[in-house]
């Protein structure tokens, strides 16, 4: 039990946190690529993503893992965006490092669901049993290099009014 909830029901709550935080995360950062703020999809963004990794630290473990550490890493830098955000209203360099915390607090969440994915997923996990085979690697790689264009072409663009 955690909060509550069999392991089964609060492993869905997770994810379901998780997967909202990716999708308003992508809606966030493609409407600062067509210079748009989304303020209701950024504070779901951010409400998904704290969620995420609160209850990421809940799940038992014996030892510190990958999962954990970016977990950490994750609040950090959301911390870092919602300054920007809420606080420092993007003024002045702020939105440049809004732009870029948010985009690596989205990464941190995909690149976890493509770890997951290829632990759970069947067919992902027979053609990359350990994680250490090219399928693995290979689509971590896209996944990194699709984000860096996007969060290039975020940077570039966006300016809030």
């Amino acid at each position: 039990m955690i909060l509550g909830m069999s392991t089964p029901v609060f492993t869905l709550v997770h994810i379901v946190l998780s997967l909202a935080g990716i999708f308003s995360g992508f809606v966030v950062l493609f409407g600062m690529i067509c210079r748009r703020k989304e303020p209701l999809w950024t504070f779901l963004f951010f409400v998904t993503n704290i969620l995420t990794d609160a209850t990421g630290f809940l799940f038992p473990f014996k030892a510190l893992t990958p999962g954990l550490v970016i977990g950490a890493l994750s609040l950090i830098v959301l911390t870092v965006a919602m300054i920007g955000y809420y606080i420092l209203r993007l003024r002045g360099g702020w939105r440049g490092r809004y732009v870029i915390t948010m985009a690596v607090a989205l990464y941190f969440n995909v690149f976890i669901l493509v770890v997951q994915s290829f632990e759970k997923i069947g067919v992902l996990k027979a053609i990359a049993p350990t994680q250490s085979a090219p399928p693995f690697w290979i689509t971590q790689l896209v996944v990194l290099g699709l984000m860096i264009v996007l969060t290039v072409l975020a940077f570039r663009r966006f300016r809030p009014i």
